[in-house]
């Protein structure tokens, strides 16, 4: 398949992931929503162990000493600030105005230089110049338009283009709580590999490379059950409910994920 077809199966996959509006209509809340003191735990734990794994690797052998670097969908900064040491100034892209206060924050502790923007990118692909390195962690299933997604990354970008996403969508491992609870199930692609082949495709020399995530996903079985009632659109009083299923369906402790991380310069 060319590019464009890629690009259209991605599309429709993506969206096959929408959730059913007769579940949704009752949602006590927004189930596509992100924990910013989540987010925030998670970078903090990145500046305090350094990582030697292939996303972190593959961003510091590519960004000069004091080097510009592009970070989309950034969140507090958990995959550019560990750089800080490398980092001339960051461009930080989030939709989230939460997200981009704490990256702010955590960069002026830092004493790293940051231009944080606001938007979705490539929307607000003007409000930023072209750097020498960028990086797009855990994003793509995000974004339904993934060929300009790409493509406007690879415009702004000097250098090296890095990637970082689990091997599955990562809602996925909540599909037998949706089995369980709605009767509804939930669909399996896109995976790394779609993302991968489409990037191949739009003409750019990828290279990946896998390995375990580093972190476990919960600590404990009741964090699980309070993002699950969340996601799968429960009323917080199932808690325990739902961490008594997930013990039963066998889902505790939950699986690491594979990370999958792509690059091309």
């Amino acid at each position: 398949m060319d590019a464009e077809e890629l690009a259209a199966r991605w599309r429709e996959r993506l969206e096959s992931w929408a959730i059913p509006e007769w579940i949704l209509a009752k949602a006590p809340a927004d189930p596509w929503s992100h924990s910013p003191a989540r987010f925030a735990a998670r970078t903090d734990r990145a500046l305090a162990e350094s990582d030697d794994g292939p996303t972190m690797t593959r961003l510091a052998e590519a960004l000069p000493d004091k080097g510009t670097l592009l970070d989309v969908g950034s969140g507090p900064g958990a995959a550019s600030l560990p750089l800080r040491e490398r980092i001339g100034h960051l461009y930080a892209v989030d939709t989230s105005a939460p997200m981009l206060e704490g990256l702010t924050a955590r960069a002026m502790n830092l004493g790293v230089p940051v231009t944080a923007v606001e938007g979705r990118w490539p929307d607000v692909g003007d409000q930023v110049p072209q750097v020498d390195v960028s990086v797009a962690a855990h994003v793509v299933y995000n974004v339904p338009d993934l060929a300009e997604f790409l493509v406007a990354l690879d415009r702004h970008t000097r250098g090296r283009v890095v990637l970082e996403l689990p091997h599955r969508h990562p809602m996925s491992w909540m599909t037998p709580l949706w089995q369980h609870f709605h009767g509804v199930d939930r669909p399996v692609r896109p995976i790394a590999e779609d993302c991968v082949a489409l990037a191949a495709a739009l003409g750019f020399r990828v290279r990946v490379e896998e390995r375990e995530a580093p972190l476990e996903r919960f600590s404990s079985v009741e964090e699980l059950a309070e993002s699950a009632c969340r996601r799968v659109c429960l009323d917080p009083s199932r808690v325990a409910e739902v961490a008594e299923t997930a013990v039963e369906l066998g889902m505790w402790p939950v699986p690491r994920d594979r990370w999958v991380t792509v690059w091309w310069e």
